[in-house]
């Protein structure tokens, strides 16, 4: 099998079968990813190249691939009828396959309309991951998300219309000191509104190579403290209304808390009150994230 450029997938995915589908990401302009800014321009692979690369998959791993996973960043952004094709003929090769995954931006969610997420979703395509990172405009602008709150809304609302599951990624702390509780508040509600299956909590760490860490180091963006992004999760999960499950799948977060809401939702607090009763030493330290 073929791939080109960095390969990322979610932790979640860490069981799936990856084909690249698309190169790199049709916006690449976040201010705080470092992932895409030095490599090749976003395109989409050939569909015969795909297949191939199915077809080998399937010789090696067939009985086994229960879910796929295909990259690269925005992989929604591919043309419709290529990527229904695609997922169609995963499910032709793969006996025990039940899910296929990809990244998907909310601009590129929505562009595709009510009607093209339906052939998706009936072609077999189940969960988009979605970097939704704030609700606050403000914030949104700030790191050229390239989607406004109503976007994430709508595109929330769209793909779960066509069956198509959302795991939604919040990034604690990346509206600084100075956005805090308006960035829980305006998170909680998009979140509220799109009605994810998921929410993945992230914390923000600057990476190289990029215009938020060149903020940082100037002292025009102040980060939070472990404690401060602690409170800030609570403020966030106090105020979302709709049902989803929380995780912290990652290893930047400073607290795993995880769980149902709203039936966990006070053993989360709980859990998060107490983490700041801990000395700050007792947290991971500030670093620079380099992938």
């Amino acid at each position: 099998m073929r791939y080109d450029g960095p390969i990322y997938r979610p932790p979640s995915e860490a069981d799936s079968l990856l084909v690249q589908a698309t190169v790199g990401c049709p916006h690449n302009l976040c201010t705080f990813c470092m992932v895409y800014k030095n490599g090749v321009k976003f395109k989409v692979r050939p569909v015969s190249e795909i297949k191939a690369d199915l077809d080998e998959a399937a010789q090696a791993y067939g009985p086994q691939v229960r879910t796929l996973f295909l990259p690269a960043g925005n992989t929604i952004a591919m043309p419709t009828a290529a990527l229904a094709e695609i997922c169609r003929y995963s499910y032709t090769l793969f006996p025990r396959l039940e899910r296929i995954t990809v990244y998907g931006s909310s601009q590129y969610i929505h562009r595709k309309g009510p009607d093209q997420l339906k052939t998706l979703a009936q072609a077999g395509l189940g969960r988009i991951h979605v970097g939704v990172e704030s609700g606050d405009d403000v914030i949104l602008t700030r790191i050229r998300k390239g989607a406004a709150a109503r976007d994430h809304i709508r595109a929330g609302q769209m793909a779960r219309a066509a069956g198509i599951d959302i795991n939604a990624y919040v990034i604690l702390g990346i509206g600084g000191r100075d956005r805090s509780e308006t960035h829980a508040q305006e998170t909680a509600r998009v979140i509220s509104a799109m009605q994810p299956a998921v929410v993945r909590l992230r914390t923000f760490v600057p990476k190289i190579n990029t215009p938020l860490l060149a903020d940082v180091q100037a002292g025009q963006f102040e980060m939070l403290s472990p404690r401060q992004t602690l409170r800030e999760t609570m403020n966030l999960l106090a105020q979302i209304t709709t049902p989803t499950l929380v995780t912290s799948d990652h290893y930047t977060n400073y607290l795993d808390v995880a769980g149902q809401l709203p039936e966990d939702r006070d053993a989360m607090l709980e859990a998060l009150h107490r983490a700041l009763s801990r000395d700050e030493s007792t947290f991971r330290p500030f670093f620079i994230g380099t992938q």
